[in-house]
């Protein structure tokens, strides 16, 4: 059997890991700080651990990072990394470099339950969700991990339908022991999942996005399965009990399909749906993937759209498609790949 990877422990699992071993209470903060501060990937590293004691523990842990296979870089200067994950399956992590902002897109899932009809990884179908160590191995093994700063879970799978292991990776980021990061340099990306949300939105402070792309019930769920167990209705009636004034912030993702969703009647109509909400919306241009007949809007379509929306107090933007040509644009990760 392979060693347990002490990546993607809370300091609460370390302690009960130490005592367990007969080992100081204290090094359970010390591991923590060689983990997650000093970003170490071997125990021989962890050099303020006795000798005995790190003997002691490669009898059945392992720091538990794992390299990437491939890295691919955009002409944009997007980054895609390939990680192996449970064995034989293969994860995509994005790197986006934006002027002062470097953005982690990190996957939750090998693969996606919720089939989203524009989205390759939804094709794919569903493996597993990953642990903690896999996603946050995804974070600290990057090239550019000192350079992050911001983290979008919104890479493969739905955050919210591997909630353990989401909410042990944001505790890992925004607390003392780990990376001590402000809750506001995390986004976690949903397409409503209503009993995840609202233990998400109950238990952390960081920002939210929510996957909309169609303010009518019949056409959303048309591209959106999840709309018959959760309507966006619903979704947004939970946003509307909660403070998003200050700290934290909700923005709703819109991708354009030509002809579909992106006249002015759409927006009148995601206007009224979100009225009330202090939120933003990012507009998202379709990127086609294979086997899909869905249409690309065109650029002169989104502006309308967005200026319609700013104009009635809802900030709006369109979002730059980034890394399209080594498919690691919006909705088009997968993880049928091979090395």
């Amino acid at each position: 059997m392979p060693n347990i990877p002490l990546t993607g422990k809370t300091q609460e699992e370390l302690h009960a890991l130490v005592k367990e071993l007969n080992m100081p209470a204290f090094t359970a903060k010390q591991i923590a700080a060689w983990l997650y501060r000093k970003k170490i990937s071997s125990i021989d590293e962890m050099t303020d651990i006795s000798l005995a004691g790190r003997e002691k523990l490669k009898k059945n842990y392992e720091a538990g990072r794992l390299s990437c296979r491939r890295r691919q870089e955009s002409t944009d200067g997007t980054l895609k990394y390939l990680f192996p994950v449970l064995g034989n399956q293969f994860i995509e992590t994005v790197y986006i470099p934006d002027r002062e902002r470097a953005t982690l897109c990190v996957s939750t899932q090998v693969g996606c339950k919720m089939n989203c009809r524009f989205c390759m990884t939804g094709k794919q179908g569903f493996i597993a969700g990953l642990s903690p160590a896999e996603i946050m191995n995804q974070i600290l093994s990057i090239q550019e991990r000192d350079s992050l700063t911001n983290i979008v879970f919104m890479g493969m799978g739905e955050p919210l339908d591997n909630m353990d292991a989401l909410f042990k990776s944001l505790e890992i980021l925004t607390s003392d022991y780990g990376f001590g990061w402000s809750p506001k340099r995390i986004t976690v990306s949903t397409i409503g999942l209503i009993p995840g949300l609202k233990r998400f939105l109950a238990e952390s402070q960081c920002h939210l996005a929510v996957s909309i792309h169609s303010p009518f019930p019949e056409e959303r769920l048309s591209l959106m399965p999840v709309e018959k167990v959760y309507p966006i209705q619903k979704v947004v009636e939970l946003i509307k009990q909660y403070d998003f004034s200050h700290q934290r912030r909700v923005s709703f993702e819109y991708i354009l399909f030509g002809g579909i969703n992106d006249d002015l009647k759409h927006a009148r109509a995601l206007a009224g749906l979100l009225r009330g909400i202090p939120c933003r919306v990012n507009l998202i241009k379709y990127h086609a993937i294979p086997d899909v007949d869905l249409p690309e809007t065109q650029v002169e379509k989104m502006t309308p759209f967005r200026d319609y929306l700013s104009l009635r107090g809802i900030i709006s933007t369109i979002r730059a498609s980034r890394g399209k040509d080594i498919f690691a644009a919006c909705g088009m990760l997968s993880h049928n790949l091979t090395c």
